[in-house]
């Protein structure tokens, strides 16, 4: 048997990984500014991290959601009191994409309705609303096709006025800075102009945290920079620091009910200990505003390049727009300098590091761009 090819690889293989280097096969190291897509948010193999995984492995991995597991329970109140969002509810499942598919079931339960909006370069997910709420027609199989779905232009205050005109508006998601998208910051009027509109209508606010959450940007949720709270916020990526975990919180005026919702392996012991272990280094070691500070600093130097079109980003969620003549820096940064970066479509290099980047790291990384700006 072969693996199914549906991913293009760089032919390197990572055997080790420590704080933010990772070395392949041949001893070869690596600065690690992307973190597999944003997942690596304390840093690999951090310590306190892998003694929390080894302890609990050592008392039991996993039992199903059939019985009580107080780590839930710790794992609720540490991220409400971290987060900011004590009076939420927690539920747990196992990735991104099923995070934002209970969102959007949940919010159609809550008010009875069935139109979604979403937006132009929306990524939010694979699985069948999810996919369907992503502006991406290549990977919208025709079984997932809906007409539930409305996209809008993003930022645009009008068109969303105008949908709320138009339809039975039953959620609203948003990524508060699109990924895939191009590290696409949502206006903060916009994201409060949504918050009002649903308030108006009846409708759930869905905050997509996936990516832009968990403290990358300098506080806990994008979303936060608007001073309006979501009704429902997606979480998963750096929620786990590689241990497949995800969730939703969930706002208190959504009340549950058994059977809503349901999942097997989502909230097992493992994954709250993981989830347990990211928080606890998180405010341990004051990382969301390490994350603003050298998130600053970098959007600060990477502005002064003259060939970079535009640094968009917040924290350490940074899009470095180039001109077309300079599609081969992240494949020279990678294979002349040794650094992972990200990329999105057209020519937007990602950097997407854990949250205790250093400034050394990131000095380090400034000087292979201006090199390989340099040398094009």
């Amino acid at each position: 048997m072969k693996l199914f090819d549906v991913y293009p690889i760089n032919p390197i293989n990572i055997i080790k990984g420590q704080g933010s280097l990772v070395y392949d096969d041949k001893g070869t190291e690596y600065l690690d500014l992307y973190g597999g897509h944003a997942v690596i948010s304390i840093g690999h193999t951090n310590p306190h991290y892998v003694k929390r995984l080894e302890d609990q492995l050592h008392q039991i991995g996993f039992y199903s959601n059939s019985i009580e597991i107080p780590l839930q329970k710790q794992l609720a109140e540490k991220l409400g009191r971290v987060s900011g969002k004590e009076d939420y509810q927690l539920f747990l499942c196992n990735s991104g994409a099923e995070a934002n598919e209970n969102a959007l079931k949940l919010a159609s339960f809550y008010n009875g309705k069935k139109k979604i909006i979403a937006f132009k370069k929306a990524f939010h997910g694979r699985t069948s609303l999810a996919v369907a709420a992503t502006d991406n027609p290549k990977i919208v199989a025709p079984v997932n096709e809906t007409d539930n779905v409305v996209f809008l232009p993003w930022n645009d205050e009008a068109a969303l006025e105008q949908a709320f005109k138009e339809h039975e508006v039953s959620s609203v998601i948003i990524e508060g800075i699109q990924g895939v998208g191009g590290i696409q910051v949502a206006a903060v009027n916009f994201l409060q102009k949504i918050r009002s509109l649903c308030d108006e209508h009846n409708a759930v606010f869905i905050a997509d945290s996936v990516q832009c959450g968990y403290g990358r940007t300098g506080k806990f949720f994008s979303h936060d920079f608007a001073g309006v709270n979501a009704d429902i916020y997606s979480m998963a990526k750096g929620m786990g620091n590689g241990f497949p975990v995800g969730g939703i919180i969930i706002s208190p005026k959504i009340a549950p009910a058994y059977g809503m919702l349901g999942t097997t392996f989502g909230g097992n012991h493992l994954a709250c200990a993981a989830g347990l272990a990211v928080l606890e280094v998180i405010e341990q070691d004051n990382l969301m505003q390490n994350a603003a500070e050298i998130g600053d600093y970098l959007i600060t130097e990477l502005k002064k390049f003259d060939q970079v079109k535009e640094v968009r980003g917040r924290g350490l969620m940074i899009g470095i727009d180039l001109p077309e003549e300079l599609s081969n820096v992240k494949k020279d940064l990678l294979f002349k300098h040794h650094i992972f970066t990200g990329e999105a479509k057209p020519n937007v290099i990602r950097l997407l590091p854990a949250l205790n980047l250093t400034k050394t790291y990131a000095d380090r990384f400034l000087e292979a761009f201006d090199a390989t700006l340099n040398n094009a």
